[in-house]
């Protein structure tokens, strides 16, 4: 597959915004059109770095807004899609559903329906073959359900189980995208990733919120017992995979992109907890410049430790297979956990500006 124009939606957030930054770094000559809905995990921030850069447009709006998507194909000779924007907070899809329902279902049907008709139906209303085109839809692990300690990983042909309002919604998303694929020709593949972390990471997911509330001296809250397996995938090792998916990957296929870094949630904290404290300890000035977290690196990062009832529902373990990945694409992950998350430590570090005001006000 030929990129040339690509729209890629929900742009402004985490996995999105690393996305149009390699991509742009990667591929010069494409345009990145970016769109996305800005609601409170979109920040238009997090491309600051590529604001400037003439290949690469932000428009405001919603996938649920068709007519939107089609204007934007035509105006931009857009032949490729990189679908990201979901809501994907499990905690929040447990207690506020809907938006879920909304945005990962009906706006990727959204996108479908106007990818169809400007990529397939007009062309052939005028007598013209389809055009040459991609819909790359990215999902989750979460859509497989749950695994115990000595289940194999989840490979692309794992049945469907998902456990939360997310993960369904996102199950349904990914039908929708298969169907329109076999029932109408849309040009499409799919990849599920596993958990995704490093710079611009919303600072209610784990890593973030870890180091966060460690220099901020604040509880370091761990679900249930802590000991629910994740596969950890650095965020630029999940962009080079969809990179590989787009330019190699079969039409009508799922891809499964890992990190190969399965870790219980508490080994990840107490990690975090660890190589901060080594930190701290061999940059004074650090210490300086985060005055309150002092105190608990001083006394043992780990005493902020505090377990809380566990989330309804929880999945005891994801894992990621990606031989499939491996062996039709050559992909390969080129960060360990360690050395990931060193790069992820020292852009929080970095840019405490983009965090800080991100962080919810006292009493939340």
């Amino acid at each position: 597959m030929t990129v040339k124009n690509l729209l890629v939606t929900g742009g402004a957030g985490f996995i999105g915004a690393n996305f149009v930054h390699y991509w742009l770094a990667q591929n010069p000559q494409d345009k990145v059109i970016v769109l996305d809905a800005l609601t409170y995990a979109g920040n238009k921030a997090n491309l600051d770095l590529v604001a400037n850069n003439p290949n690469m447009t932000f428009v405001h709006g919603d996938i649920c807004d068709t007519a939107l998507i089609e204007q934007l194909i035509d105006t931009h000779q857009l032949n490729t899609i990189v679908h990201f924007a979901a809501e994907s907070h499990v905690d929040r899809s447990i207690t506020g559903p809907d938006a879920f329902i909304e945005t990962n279902i009906l706006g990727t049907y959204s996108l479908l329906k106007a990818a169809k008709k400007k990529w397939i139906d007009e062309p052939k209303a005028s007598g013209s073959e389809p055009l040459a085109h991609r819909f790359h839809h990215v999902s989750t692990d979460e859509v497989y359900g749950t695994l115990s300690a000595t289940d194999p990983a989840f490979t692309e042909d794992t049945a469907y189980a998902p456990n939360s309002p997310y993960s369904a919604s996102k199950a349904a998303s990914d039908h929708l995208v298969r169907a329109y694929h076999h029932t109408y020709g849309l040009e499409v593949t799919t990849s599920n990733c596993s958990n995704n972390y490093g710079p611009y990471h919303f600072p209610e997911k784990l890593i973030p919120l870890i180091v966060t509330n460690i220099l901020n001296d604040k509880p370091l809250p761990v679900y249930g017992d802590g000991q629910q397996i994740r596969d950890w995938l650095y965020v630029e090792d999940h962009a080079r995979g969809i990179e590989l998916v787009l330019k190699k990957g079969r039409i009508g296929e799922n891809y499964n992109i890992g990190g190969n870094n399965e870790w219980a949630n508490i080994d990840i904290v107490k990690l975090v907890c660890k190589v901060m404290g080594e930190k701290f300890a061999n940059n004074p000035e650090l210490a300086k410049r985060f005055p309150n977290a002092k105190s608990a690196i001083e006394n043992n990062v780990e005493q902020l430790i505090t377990y809380v009832e566990d989330r309804a529902g929880h999945d005891r373990r994801y894992a990621i297979d990606a031989t499939k990945t491996n062996n039709e694409l050559g992909y390969v992950p080129a960060e360990s956990f360690e050395t990931g998350f060193a790069k992820t430590l020292d852009w929080y570090l970095d840019n405490v500006s983009w965090w800080v005001s991100l962080l919810p006000e006292e009493g939340e």
